[in-house]
């Protein structure tokens, strides 16, 4: 099973990031987008894993999240990386919340790399994919909107839980099934 750890977005958000993507698409190339039912805030990709992973995961999330509170987050600005080019491989939405968020996620890596999952490398860089490019090409036009849209706000969420999902690679597209939800206290 082909799992992740995240944060999934209200239905209001999710519909103004697909009323954005649909203003986008005229303007890009080989851009594979995101459906709209699967924007999400990713905490930690952990990949393949067992069922007893799983189980240890579940009860990982269930003491994590008893020791965390609720939190706001706001869906704010957009960019690309790499940062500035117009080559760019993957365009994103921004997020801004307080230090509830670094703390989650900082929690998270630790308590699962004490139960033997591999830490993540990368610093956790919080933001949202809303599309992929297939290859880098110029999108200069693409670029010029996503400039544009640097400082939209796209809506605010309280995030009163975290959940496991399920990754389901299909052939036209990845489906995300959420196994379980943990509240934050």
């Amino acid at each position: 099973m082909r799992i992740f750890i995240a944060i999934d977005l209200t239905p209001e958000i999710k519909t103004q990031l697909a009323q954005t993507v649909r203003l986008l698409k005229p303007m890009a190339m080989n851009i594979k987008w995101v459906a709209p039912e699967n924007y999400h805030l990713t905490l930690k990709f952990i990949g393949e894993v067992t069922e007893s992973q799983v189980e240890i995961i579940k009860t990982v999330l269930e003491e994590m999240a008893a020791r965390h509170g609720s939190f706001r987050l706001a869906v704010k600005g957009s960019g690309s990386f790499p940062p500035g080019q117009s080559r760019m491989r993957v365009i994103w939405v921004g997020l801004e919340a307080g230090p509830e968020l670094q703390a989650l996620q900082s929690d998270l890596e630790d308590s699962l790399s004490r139960r033997g999952f591999e830490r993540e490398e990368r610093p956790f860089s919080p933001h949202l994919t809303i599309g992929r490019a297939r290859e880098a090409q110029r999108q200069d036009r693409l670029k010029a909107e996503l400039e544009k849209l640097g400082s939209k706000e796209f809506g605010v969420m309280e995030v009163k839980e975290i959940n496991l999902f399920q990754s389901i690679l299909r052939p036209n597209g990845p489906e995300y099934k959420i196994i379980s939800s943990y509240c934050l206290k």
